[in-house]
């Protein structure tokens, strides 16, 4: 199992490739709720439902998780990490009644893309111990994403987007640094940042065809519908028609 961890700074890039020989004690999850600011999980939910409308809209057999824990020792089930969002490839059996994820289990997979968003109360952990984490439990690929610029300088922070994929030698490298756009083969899809929402995904880099959430959709559709009925009824006051008869 091999990490890379890679700091920037104005005149130097530093890059560490290195194994790990055993897992800390420290990854073992603790029993407890870890309590979230609302920004950070207004980005969740609606990255949620961005990648929920995503997988209906192109038929993915893929479950759409937050926070669910995610477990690949068998012989030590508190070990593990509950990703802020997961793409799961395929999705497991039975995902209705799933609590935690056991790598370990018959048709459950590493989820082929994982989301974690930097907390103000554990940047160190974000930037450095989570990293390791995942290219341990097997992820595709990682966004560590910074939209409240919390990640300290030491570590080559704040960086707004950081993305990591597996090389070809399985290798978590992160791959990108900055404020995107960045393409993600997981979601054959762009990610860049959005002032608005904090992220957008779209089908471009510009970001011109941007994905929407179910929610989204259907307002789209029902202006759609408002802004025809108002055109007819143009129409038909002109004709001297009263739309109401």
């Amino acid at each position: 199992m091999l990490v890379e961890a890679v700091t920037q700074e104005p005149q130097a890039l530093v890059a560490l490739r290195y194994p790990l020989t055993r897992i800390p004690d420290e990854w073992e999850i603790p029993e407890v709720s870890v309590p979230e600011s609302v920004a950070h999980d207004q980005l969740l939910g609606h990255l949620v439902a961005l990648l929920t409308a995503w997988a209906r809209r192109t038929g993915q057999d893929v479950l759409v998780a937050r926070n669910l824990a995610v477990r690949w020792i068998k012989s030590r089930p508190r070990v593990g990490i509950d990703p802020d969002v997961a793409l799961i490839d395929p999705a497991p059996p039975d995902p209705i009644r799933l609590s935690s994820l056991k790598l370990w289990e018959p048709g459950c997979h590493a989820p082929r893309l994982a989301i974690e968003v930097v907390s103000e109360n554990h940047p160190y952990k974000d930037y450095v111990v989570l990293p390791e984490r995942y290219s341990a439990m097997g992820v595709g690929e990682l966004w560590v994403l910074d939209p409240g610029s919390f990640g300290p300088r030491r570590l080559g922070g704040p960086t707004l987007i950081q993305q990591w994929i597996r090389d070809a030698d399985g290798t978590l490298v992160r791959s990108h640094s900055g404020d995107g756009p960045v393409y993600s083969a997981a979601i054959d899809g762009w990610l860049r940042t959005d002032p608005t929402r904090g992220v957008c995904l779209s089908s471009d880099a510009d970001g011109t065809q941007r994905w929407l959430t179910g929610q989204e959709q259907s307002d789209e559709r029902l202006r759609e519908a408002e802004q025809r009925a108002e055109r007819l009824a143009a129409k038909l006051r002109e004709a001297g028609i009263d739309s109401d008869e």
